[in-house]
């Protein structure tokens, strides 16, 4: 059977059942069938077994992931968009340079792996594997040198206000 018809089976005979696993992840309908037509595409676009049955746990676990995935890239944004949020308009140059010369300052009180772990993932944008690779360490070792480097900056930096955590830690709760 082509690949074609094999997303046309399963779409018709469990595509509903597909939707409503992605709206009990999302809450919302429309998200909820983004998340199952990007799964799809996700799944077909390497060839899989003619098994329905199969396809549709391939395609329930690609439902997850890409939940996931979408889940942690806003819960890292949240995490660090109060760090490169640009400055008011009313605040006039010396604001601005006061701000870059606090982040520099904070910055080289970190180690010189906590300093360089921060830097490639928040200004390089690299994951915490490509981090790892390029540092020649574990995964786990970047994520510590980040946890590490968070509990620093907070107090020299400050964390993101009320409003910014409730909204954090309301999404965790969901």
């Amino acid at each position: 059977m082509a690949w074609d018809q094999q997303m046309e089976r399963l779409a018709r005979e469990r595509g509903s059942a597909l939707v409503g696993y992605a709206y009990l992840l999302t809450g919302e309908l429309t998200a909820a069938q983004d998340l199952v037509q990007e799964a799809l595409i996700q799944t077909f676009s390497r060839h899989r077994r003619d098994d329905v049955e199969f396809l549709e746990a391939y395609v329930r676990r690609a439902i997850l992931n890409t939940y996931l995935n979408a889940r942690r890239r806003r819960q890292r944004w949240r995490d660090v968009a109060h760090l490169v949020a640009t400055a008011d308009a009313t605040a006039g140059p010396d604001a601005i340079v006061a701000d870059r010369t606090d982040v520099h300052a904070a910055l080289a009180r970190l180690t010189p792996r906590e300093r360089a772990c921060v830097v490639l993932r928040h200004f390089e944008d690299l994951t915490v594997r490509d981090i790892a690779a390029q540092l020649d360490v574990s995964e786990g070792a970047v994520k510590r040198y980040l946890s590490d480097a968070r509990r620093r900056l907070a107090p020299m930096l400050g964390e993101p206000d009320a409003a910014d955590v409730d909204v954090i830690t309301e999404g965790v709760r969901r």
